[in-house]
């Protein structure tokens, strides 16, 4: 299967919830979904104050409804140094494995690799995963515009379920929201899969405690 990625110039879908989702058919997406204790609140109230402060001081006002279509109207020098800044930031927060971490229990994240695995070629066509201690990276192929949003909802809830089963619990398992990002280029591909296949490393995880997966080709 050949890699498409995001062309602006193509229509693609966007959903509004808590964060806005884009979805384009057939398009290679990066997804992170995480558990729901596995960010401090005091580490987001930081992370929303110094993103705040960035967007002021480059003209935008970050309580606007509207503030990330003024970010779009930023020069894309500015937009590359927010969003490298700030999801560097988020990210490197999951990797310091804040929360109960459930995922670090082998049985677990296996429960999380096999359901992402179960409709891989049929559903979906998924090029590489880690599942961390306290989430989950994913490079994904959707069909269709609908199924990105349905599937991680089905996996969410299946996994969550299950895992809270076994566990004896009952309480909420994973964050609403997940992170998406369609992918502009083959480069950034190799970027988000060279990020995925380290992430265990950067987060000097033991062997056991995450599972990592390749297709190790990127076609078929």
């Amino acid at each position: 299967m050949e890699l498409h990625f995001f062309d602006p110039n193509t229509t693609a879908a966007i959903l509004y919830r808590k964060l806005p989702h884009w979805s384009q058919a057939g398009v290679v997406c990066f997804i992170t979904f995480r558990l729901h204790d596995s960010m401090p609140r005091e580490v987001i109230d930081r992370w929303h104050l110094e993103r705040g402060l960035w967007l002021r001081q480059n003209g935008i006002n970050p309580n606007k409804p509207t503030w990330r279509d003024d970010l779009q109207a930023l020069d894309h020098q500015h937009q590359l140094e927010f969003y490298s800044t700030f999801s560097t930031r988020w990210h490197d927060e999951l990797d310091s494995c804040h929360g109960s971490c459930v995922l670090r229990n082998p049985e677990n994240s296996k429960i999380v690799a096999d359901s992402l695995l179960k409709f891989d070629g049929d559903r979906y066509w998924l090029t590489d995963f880690v599942v961390m201690p306290n989430h989950a990276h994913l490079l994904v192929v959707f069909p269709d515009d609908d199924s990105m949003l349905l599937q991680c909802e089905a996996w969410k809830r299946f996994t969550g379920r299950k895992i809270n089963q076994r566990m004896a619990d009952s309480g909420r398992f994973w964050q609403q929201d997940g992170f998406d990002h369609l992918v502009r280029s083959e480069t950034q591909f190799e970027h988000f899969r060279r990020y995925i296949s380290d992430n265990p490393r950067k987060a000097r995880l033991k062997p056991g405690e995450y599972v990592l997966y390749s297709d190790g080709t990127g076609t078929r």
